[in-house]
């Protein structure tokens, strides 16, 4: 903010302000005599202000580097947040040093799901716990208790099912459930049965079988960290014997088959009716477990995966994929594999390996091919600029001439979209569009040429029964028969059909009520066409039919809106045709000016050695940056997210919003959570070991923080970042200017301009630079903070602050456009005068404002011209550089060197175009200087001296105007054919006059005549 300071007024640097002061030789802004030597030093506090901002950001680093650790920004988590291979997680978490890969084991609650529920809401369970037999008593003494466990098994129609469960059928014995559930855990608890798990004909088939388990496999995996990606209980970590634990599941607390499970479990030794069902529990859903070594989680959460087999994604990532072992892939069959494979996999992760690492040996083998074709581009980027010294007219015409046919083309797509049927392709839609235009066309010329007017009214909805009108060509364009001629369906004649108006060829739908089964859907006519019997019509000037089947836009609004862009679309496009019209000398001054920034760019190849450098230290800055923000980034308080249990996932989570786009209605309103109710948001875990609540109710979900936070710290470094990259960039745009403007004015054409820039702006501008992109800097900032707020309102899930937010980051996106504009003229303004940054703004800006149209013109033909240019330079290196890796490599495939000549391609071109962008902005400010000077046009390039006259000639041209305005009968003839044939001076132009009354200025100086503007 201190730099506001440098923009108070300076003597002599703005006697006035908010004056709008012109170019004149003598006066605040003079180039009478080229770029202005005398110089000073300009803003130089905001170099004090720059470098201290530099400082802060050093500190700010070492303190991060202190306190942060980027690993955590990158190192794998697990399900609980904890971080793989660091030995202090947050809250409490696992010491997970040595266990750097993020591997998988099994989610025992998803995996055993199917077959407790078929246990417990078996009819042996519900024996023994609602009804009892033999004598016995239930389990369930109280009715609500019954009343929850059928309701919990879905026995009963009740409020928390839509069904009754499907778990692989009832059991309705002790034996068949010992058996049946025996079996199906066996699968999962002994890896020898693990092929039988996967196979479509195993016990639990319904839920591991292939057709089945893979399309969502992790929902049965957890993600832990483990010393390797695959472990199993046979082994520890070296290979050496496990010290296995063991787990005998439980449904958990918040599990609504809880209940039941523990009535069961600890049920009495008599119960005869419990026995055989607990000692299923405490036998067949006992797991194997890692020991705590190799996996420090709760036994529960250390239970490998029978037949999967886990390896690493790439080499040291510290992530896992999962595939199927060997000896299971082999007993289920290749279809299991395959299966396996679609769903991107261990196979898919080996292609994608195989991929790249043939992609590599692509590259290698074609790094001659690369190194040529890298210098063929530059070649080709200069070859386009001294091209477009003899061509730019053709392209900017040509350009302007396209862009006309595309406002229309646009317009046309879009209203054929608006009325395209369903079931119809666009092209017909199209072709039958164009075809209603001609037949319109034809129906017009007709009647102009005194012939029958039609009545082509017809029912919206009906068949065309009822249509009269003149119609003779079909939807696709093709001619109708006579209907009392025709052969081709002679039964369809005027004399069967005397009441449908079936006169000459006009389409028609003729049909009887009593005695035809089948009508047609419209107006139809047979046709001539060989190869096509009969066709459907529409009416004369109806370019869209109505779809009895339905409309492929299926929304009546969207349709609307489709029909009223076409309109804006083709009124864009007129606009735009008499904007060329109105502007045609401003255009021709547009290409001149565009002559000389090719001319400049061509004689002087060295100034693209300032983007080259630009981008080199934009890269390392950035890379710089971002090493010293993650250790800003990684540094998480520890109570960021809350360390308490909850009871839901929606208390933890929060609920989304139902709203539409306009309502609000609290009903709808989303909920924040308690883990990600501020952003970044953390996540929500759940933890085995739930604790109770004060009404006894199960508390186990937990949050988890983000891997990274946002404080002021990094607030300040994000803006210091802005600052200097917007330096970085007021920099270079200085250089070409000052480059461009000393070449303008140059008498000789010196090729030492870069040189002259570099010490220019390093001795005398550098605060002016720093002031300037510390203005861009702040508007950016202010954006993203907008941005921020409006990610924690969403957090908050506050729809009205988010919308407005939304609403502030466009405005201020506006702004940003604007002062980057304002602020890369206020830098070629200081390049040519040498005055401070504010003086400097003041000044572009009030030339802006007196030359609106030609400052408008040159942004619309530059962004064709920078077009043109990447087409041309990346499509010529493109096809260059294939015709090289053809012949010099052809075994090689030419995909992975046409990637890279494209990005190489890109980036010349952008290097080409940056600097020829800014040379043709330069040349329209020095342009402009000269003309309202009046003097200097013997020094300007040859291109623009036809666009200039000088003071003297201005004073001769308005002296002959008003002498032959006042007597133009004793006026010479010459002076008589110049008030006969040129504007008055207040059009802003010359004519052919001020051209014959010149002549003698061009024999004497060889300049040649100039031109009206």
């Amino acid at each position: 903010m201190a730099c506001g300071c440098c923009c108070r007024r300076r003597a002599g640097s703005s006697p006035q302000p908010g004056r709008d002061e012109k170019f004149q030789p003598g006066g605040a802004l003079d180039l009478s005599t080229g770029l202005v030597a005398r110089r000073r030093c300009t803003d130089c506090f905001c170099i004090i202000v720059f470098i201290v901002a530099q400082v802060g950001f050093v500190v700010v680093t070492i303190a991060g580097l202190r306190d942060g650790n980027p690993s955590r920004l990158y190192f794998p988590r697990d399900y609980r947040g904890a971080y793989c291979g660091i030995a202090e997680n947050w809250n409490g978490g696992p010491n997970t040093e040595r266990h750097p890969h993020l591997s998988y084991t099994m989610n025992v609650t998803a995996s055993v799901d199917s077959a407790a529920k078929q246990m417990i809401c078996s009819s042996v369970a519900r024996q023994a716990l609602v009804t009892g037999a033999d004598g016995e008593e239930p389990l369930l003494k109280d009715e609500a208790d019954r009343a929850k466990y059928l309701c919990d098994c879905c026995l009963v129609p009740c409020g928390r099912c839509d069904r009754a469960f499907a778990s692989g059928g009832d059991l309705s014995t002790p034996h068949d459930l010992v058996s049946t559930i025996t079996a199906r855990m066996a699968e999962l608890t002994d890896p020898d049965l693990a092929s039988s798990l996967f196979s479509d004909h195993g016990a639990n088939a319904e839920t591991f079988g292939n057709s089945v388990f893979w399309g969502q496999a992790t929902r049965y995996l957890n993600q832990v960290c483990l010393p390797e990606c695959s472990m199993s209980v046979a082994e520890g970590e070296n290979g050496t014997e496990s010290d296995f634990r063991s787990y005998t599941y439980r449904p958990a607390q918040d599990e609504r088959l809880h209940f039941a499970w523990m009535a069961l479990l600890e049920a009495p030794e008599s119960s005869s009716l419990a026995a055989p069902i607990r000692s299923v529990m405490l036998s067949a859903f006992t797991f194997k477990a890692l020991s705590r070594n190799d996996c420090p989680y709760d036994s529960s959460l250390c239970i490998p995966m029978p037949g999967i087999a886990f390896t690493n994604i790439a080499p040291g990532s510290g992530y896992c994929s999962f595939s199927l072992a060997a000896d299971v892939a082999n007993s289920v069959g290749e279809a299991a594999a395959g299966a396996f494979e679609s769903l991107g996999g261990a196979s898919l992760k080996a292609s994608v390996t195989e991929t790249f690492g043939e992609w590599v040996g692509d590259f290698q083998q074609t790094e001659d091919s690369f190194v040529v074709v890298s210098v063929l581009s530059f070649v080709i980027g200069l070859a386009f600029i001294v091209a477009l010294r003899f061509f730019i007219g053709f392209c900017v015409w040509g350009a302007v001439v396209v862009t006309v046919l595309m406002f229309f083309i646009a317009g046309a797509g879009t209203y054929v979209r608006s009325g395209q049927c369903a079931g119809v392709g666009f092209i017909e839609s199209s072709q039958q569009a164009m075809h209603a235009v001609k037949s319109a066309a034809r129906a017009r010329a007709n009647r102009f040429r005194g012939g029958e007017v039609s009545n082509e009214t017809m029912a919206e909805l009906g068949d065309g029964s009822d249509y009269r009108g003149t119609q003779r060509f079909t939807k696709s364009g093709l001619p109708c028969l006579d209907w009392a001629t025709q052969t081709r369906m002679p039964q369809y004649t005027p004399e069967n059909y005397n009441e449908s108006g079936l006169v000459k060829n006009y389409c028609r739908n003729p049909y009887d009520e009593d005695d035809d089964l089948y009508k047609a859907r419209t107006i139809w006519c047979i046709t001539g066409d060989p190869e096509v019997l009969w066709e459907e019509c529409l009416p004369v000037g109806l370019l869209q039919p109505v779809c009895l089947r339905g409309y492929a836009v299926t929304e009546p609004g969207w349709r609307d809106a489709l029909k009223a862009s076409a309109f804006v679309i083709w009124f864009l496009g007129i606009v735009w045709m008499i904007s060329v019209c109105c502007l045609a000398n401003r255009i021709r001054l547009a290409i001149a000016l565009n002559k000389v920034a090719a001319e400049f760019v061509a004689m002087n190849p060295r100034v693209l050695l300032i983007p080259i450098m630009q981008t080199l230290a934009a890269i390392l800055w950035t890379v710089a940056w971002l090493y010293a923000a993650s250790f800003l980034l990684s540094q998480v308080p520890a109570k960021y997210t809350p360390m308490g249990y909850y009871a839901t996932y929606e208390e933890a989570y929060g609920t989304p919003s139902t709203c539409g786009p306009f309502e609000r209605n609290a009903e709808c309103q989303g909920t924040p959570g308690a883990c990600t109710d501020k952003w970044p948001m953390g996540f929500v875990w759940k933890d085995t070991a739930c604790e109770t609540g004060p009404d006894g109710e199960p508390l186990c979900w937990r949050c988890a923080p983000p891997r990274y936070a946002v404080d002021p710290r990094m607030a300040a470094s994000f803006f210091v970042f802005l600052w200097n990259s917007s330096f970085n960039v007021a920099m270079g745009q200085c250089l070409i200017a000052f480059a461009t403007g000393a070449w303008f004015f140059g008498r000789t054409r010196s090729p030492h301009v870069v040189r002259q820039a570099v010490h220019t702006m390093f001795r005398y501008h550098l605060g002016s630079i720093a002031l300037g992109s510390f203005i861009v800097a702040l508007v950016q900032f202010i954006k993203y903070i907008l941005e921020f707020l409006q990610r924690q309102a969403a957090a908050r899930k506050n729809r009205c602050l988010v919308v407005v937010f939304r609403v502030l980051q466009c405005c201020v996106w506006v702004f940003e456009k604007f002062v980057k504009y304002i602020s890369k003229n206020a830098y070629i303004q200081m390049a040519l005068l040498g005055k401070p940054f504010c003086a400097s703004a003041k000044a572009a800006y009030f030339l802006i404002t007196r030359n609106l149209f030609r400052f408008g013109a040159m942004a619309a033909l530059g962004a064709m011209i920078r077009l043109i240019g990447y087409l041309f330079i990346v499509a010529g290196t493109m096809i260059i550089g294939f015709l090289i890796v053809r012949a010099m490599h052809e075994e090689v495939s030419p995909f992975v060197p046409l990637v890279c000549f494209a990005i190489v391609s890109c980036v010349v071109a952008r290097l080409f175009m940056t600097v020829f962008g800014l040379a043709v902005d330069t040349s329209l400010h020095c342009f402009l200087a000269v003309e309202e000077m009046g003097v200097g046009r013997e020094h300007v390039p040859k291109v623009l001296r036809a666009f200039v006259m000088s003071r003297s000639d201005k004073e001769k041209l308005q002296y002959e105007v008003d002498a032959g305005a006042s007597s133009p009968a004793h006026a010479s003839p010459a002076r008589r054919a110049g008030h006969a044939a040129i504007s008055p001076t207040r059009a802003g132009g010359v004519g052919s006059f001020y051209d014959s009354q010149a002549s003698n200025i061009d024999d004497r100086d060889g300049h040649a005549s100039p031109m009206q503007i």
